[in-house]
């Protein structure tokens, strides 16, 4: 046996800063996009909400490679229940329904009340977890890993990982599966092909608490930032248009352009370089073609003129 759970008091450290300010540049853009208001004092249960739907997002991926190993024994049972089976239908290797990894999340308190409190099962397609199930049966990785005697480590975390990889992120069923019963997927799937594997790499983690307080803090901080000092970032973003309509720039462009002011003004333990490069990586992630240039312009002048003047001496919004 090896050890793959730390207690649960120490932080899932696969949970970034660059993942938090994604969820806080959701909440924002939903703030802007609907009736909805930040100053209602619900800005931070909005972002609570959508915290909470990437969780439901990881824990479902990680049961449904569960599930798909857990097959094995399913594939076992009717195989040898045949009317007159063969050498091989009775022989049915389940050595994957035992993986270490998957029995130790099984038996985690933690993750046995997400599973319950999202209800995993009510998304569950049986027919996509056979069709997965299948496609491992017939790979050279899963052949030598049933042939494997002894179970180790590096074999156990590598099948994982092929299920996810190789079968589950390529299979057009399951992303349409997850676009359909995830309202976040298409926004979030990049972070969540992060996240598991990073768990499947270090398998601990608290599924009751995924942030840890110290980023939660941040997350907490950043977006209040962004309400409180909205009118301070647009002050600074609007002479830098020049020629543009501030009324027709993409709404995520300038979200994350206030997003990165606060970060230059407010955030003491943030270098403004990091600032920078994180918000024209966002903008090229997730708005326009155009948008990580033009954010990058934008910024980067901001940036000047604030060391110019010498304006940036950086504060915590709450003291300013």
């Amino acid at each position: 046996k090896f050890p793959i759970f730390a207690p649960h008091n120490s932080s899932l450290k696969m949970i970034s800063r660059r993942n938090i300010r994604v969820k806080v540049m959701q909440t924002l853009y939903t703030i802007e996009t609907t009736e909805a208001t930040a100053y209602d004092g619900k800005a931070g249960k909005l972002l609570d909400k959508h915290l909470d739907q990437s969780r439901q997002i990881f824990v479902y991926l990680l049961h449904h490679i569960i599930r798909v190993a857990q097959y094995a024994e399913t594939d076992a049972k009717v195989r040898s229940s045949k009317h007159l089976p063969t050498a091989e239908d009775l022989n049915v290797n389940i050595k994957i329904a035992g993986n270490e990894i998957i029995w130790k999340m099984l038996d985690d308190p933690s993750y046995q009340k997400a599973v319950a409190d999202i209800k995993s099962r009510q998304w569950d397609d049986d027919v996509l977890i056979r069709k997965t199930y299948l496609q491992l049966c017939e790979s050279q990785v899963y052949k030598e890993y049933i042939a494997l005697q002894e179970r180790n480590r590096k074999s156990e975390k590598s099948i994982l990982e092929l299920i996810f990889t190789d079968l589950m992120l390529a299979n057009d069923d399951l992303m349409g599966h997850m676009e359909d019963n995830f309202t976040h997927w298409d926004d979030d799937a990049g972070m969540m092909n992060q996240l598991v594997m990073n768990f499947l790499q270090k398998p601990y983690c608290d599924f009751q608490d995924m942030l840890g307080t110290e980023k939660r803090k941040f997350a907490g901080d950043l977006l209040q930032c962004v309400v409180d000092k909205k009118q301070v970032c647009l002050e600074l973003i609007k002479p830098k248009l020049k020629n543009w309509d501030a009324e027709r720039i993409a709404i995520l462009d300038m979200i994350l352009m206030e997003m990165g002011v606060c970060e230059f003004l407010y955030f003491e333990t943030i270098p403004t370089k990091v600032t920078i490069n994180e918000y024209i990586d966002l903008a090229k992630e997730y708005s326009t073609p155009q948008s990580g240039h033009f954010v990058n312009g934008i910024l980067d002048s901001i940036h000047k003129d604030l060391l110019t003047e010498d304006k940036l001496h950086k504060v915590s919004h709450k003291k300013s």
